[in-house]
């Protein structure tokens, strides 16, 4: 078994050390959801200024709803790719640097977003989405917090591999 001191030593020289990052995004993902589903009634809209709602809605399937008139087979399907892609990170962040600070904080969005979404559809069988956007008759689909941390750390992670790596 590994002692403290070697576990704190691995964690502060690998990119486990961003690991909070995830933690706040998994907080504010919950916070968020459990004040959407406790005062947001399901599929009305809540106008909060132009462009904006707060509508709460329930997503068995993937991003943009993608699966989610599947038979039920859909939530264990991207529970596991939840999981996987979860532990891939991991072993990513174990493996870099923790001075390779963007790429890090990159992987622990993501990371984050998996998490925070996982653990809806343990909790639930389905994500909650509350955050709606949209232009005229437009209408982004409806998201959460999680799924704003996979985007921003997406774009992040595609920057950095075309842009900052150079």
């Amino acid at each position: 078994m590994l002692s403290r001191g070697v576990l704190s030593r691995i964690f502060a020289a690998t990119g486990l050390v961003w690991l909070w990052v995830t933690v706040l995004v998994v907080i504010a993902d919950r916070i968020t959801k459990y004040a959407a589903n406790a005062f947001l009634i399901p599929y009305e809209a809540l106008p909060v200024m132009p462009s904006f709602n707060l509508t709460l809605a329930y997503n068995k399937g993937a991003a943009f709803n993608f699966l989610d008139s599947a038979s039920g087979w859909q939530g264990i399907f991207l529970g596991s790719i939840a999981v996987i892609v979860s532990v891939c990170i991991l072993v990513w962040m174990y493996r870099n640097s923790a001075k390779q600070y963007w790429l890090n904080v990159t992987l622990a969005f993501i990371l984050g977003g998996a998490l925070g979404n996982f653990w809806d559809r343990l909790e639930y069988g389905h994500v909650v989405d509350f955050i709606q956007l949209y232009i005229s008759h437009w209408s982004w689909p409806v998201f959460n917090v999680a799924d704003s941390a996979i985007s921003v750390g997406t774009m992040m992670l595609l920057w950095y591999w075309l842009v900052r790596k150079q």
